[in-house]
């Protein structure tokens, strides 16, 4: 037994509670919170409540804490850069940190080609800088995205999000030129095919009906694109599809820029779950994970594209010392640790294990993933597909009650994210609980 979960008090304990009320008379009710986890601590692969339980994380803060909670290594990296300054601007100075971390990128973002470096404070500033680099260099305004995408809430980034209405609804008019295309979602193929039969008409379909009928490709800057949808409802594109995208790409010159947010940082068992599919995108996007939970994003982009003046972008608080510290030990910790091999090992063992679990559930409609980044699609029955909103809600919430933290997204998946730091034994007390709810949730009809 690996001793957790713990759990003393049913959910959410008194002093949860009281955080709840306190929270919902003074923050923006634009947040939306799955369920009442309040965090006092957390310790790699677990986190503990104000009142005391314990739970696995299944979760790891948002797909955030790849290395684990407070890593030793990260927290002597972030304490030992307190003693000596915490901000002073890249943007306007210099400073050894984000050089050394921009250095430590191009080893390990996909590509042997020489690069450069932006650095600002989240996801979504990653993705409006490669928005803003790609219309700078190509001179081009238009850009191609994926229905399902999300790629942040900025005005810029909404622009190219296509996840889910409430995201977008009340704020147009957003970027203009972006245009949505249906996502390689073959559980759920948006023309109603199957693969391999469909000869990855989605592919054919941007370039016959997209390119060709009303959208000139010359004045496309880019198709900006997830490897593995992630609010979308954790979707893993078939085998050939990116290959097949970089042949469109290369044919009309549209740079690939690839947001690697949440699929990124090891989290697939690559440093870069695009590297799954040996192509080599012009922009990666990075964050989440890239700091332990700190404020980074990075765009790593080819030398070349980096071409833009002073002053065209730019941000005061981007490249923190303190943030890049925390990265620089997060590479070395996954490197050291060989926490790569562990996503991959952990990872089969746990689809393994949730593709038994599909074959006897029949609310179990699909199991997908790569690595430690692995989703639940749970349906009312399997010959309907019909998404099954309130049953994986039902699940994630006695999931929670019983010690795991996880979460949804998509219209109905369960996503499984623990640190990369989990053990078989940890992984194996939290599947069975996931299990068990799954179980009940079915019963119950």
């Amino acid at each position: 037994m690996c001793g957790y979960p713990k759990m003393v008090v049913r959910p959410p304990g008194p002093k949860a509670r009281k955080l709840v009320r306190r929270d919902e008379a003074s923050i923006s009710s634009s947040y939306v919170r799955y369920y009442p986890l309040a965090i006092e601590s957390g310790k790699d692969c677990v986190v503990k409540d104000l009142d005391g339980n314990e739970y696995i994380d299944f979760n790891s803060g948002l797909a955030c804490l790849n290395v684990g909670h407070n890593h030793p290594k990260v927290v002597d990296a972030i304490k030992n850069q307190c003693d000596k300054f915490l901000h002073y601007s890249n943007t306007d100075f210099y400073y050894r940190e984000v050089v050394n971390l921009a250095e430590k990128m191009f080893t390990i973002t996909p590509g042997r080609f020489e690069k450069r470096a932006y650095f600002g404070n989240s996801g979504a500033e990653a993705l409006e800088a490669a928005a803003k680099l790609s219309k700078w260099h190509t001179r081009r305004h238009q850009f191609i995205a994926f229905i399902g995408g999300f790629h942040g809430r900025t005005l810029g980034t909404l622009s190219l999000t296509g996840s889910k209405p409430v995201q977008r609804r009340h704020f147009f008019p957003m970027l203009p030129g972006v245009t949505h295309v249906p996502y390689p979602y073959c559980y759920r193929c948006p023309f109603k095919l199957s693969h391999p039969d469909c000869d990855y008409w989605c592919v054919n379909f941007i370039d016959e009906q997209v390119l060709r009928k009303y959208v000139p490709p010359e004045e496309i800057a880019g198709i900006v694109f997830e490897p593995i949808q992630g609010e979308g409802g954790y979707v893993v594109p078939p085998p050939k599809y990116f290959q097949r995208l970089k042949r469109l790409a290369d044919k009309y010159g549209l740079l690939l820029i690839d947001d690697e947010v949440q699929s990124g940082i090891g989290r697939t068992g690559r440093w870069f779950a695009i590297e799954h599919w040996k192509v080599k995108p012009d922009v990666v996007c990075a964050a989440k994970a890239l700091a332990s939970g700190l404020p980074l994003g990075a765009t790593v982009s080819r030398a070349r594209l980096m071409d833009w003046e002073g002053g065209s972008h730019a941000s005061t608080f981007g490249g923190n010392p303190l943030a890049c510290v925390a990265a620089l030990a997060v590479i070395d910790v996954i490197k050291e640790e060989r926490l790569l091999e562990n996503a991959e090992k952990q990872g089969n063992h746990i689809m393994k294990w949730l593709q038994n679990l599909k074959e006897e559930r029949e609310i179990v409609g699909d199991v997908r993933g790569k690595g430690l980044m692995i989703g639940i699609e749970i349906v009312e029955d399997k010959e309907t597909k019909k998404p099954g909103a309130d049953k994986a809600n039902k699940v994630m919430l006695r999931c929670w009650r019983r010690g795991i933290a996880l979460i949804a997204c998509g219209v109905s998946t369960l996503r499984i994210i623990p640190p990369l730091t989990i053990t078989r034994e940890l992984a194996d007390a939290g599947l069975e609980i996931v299990e068990d709810a799954i179980k009940e949730v079915e019963r119950e009809g």
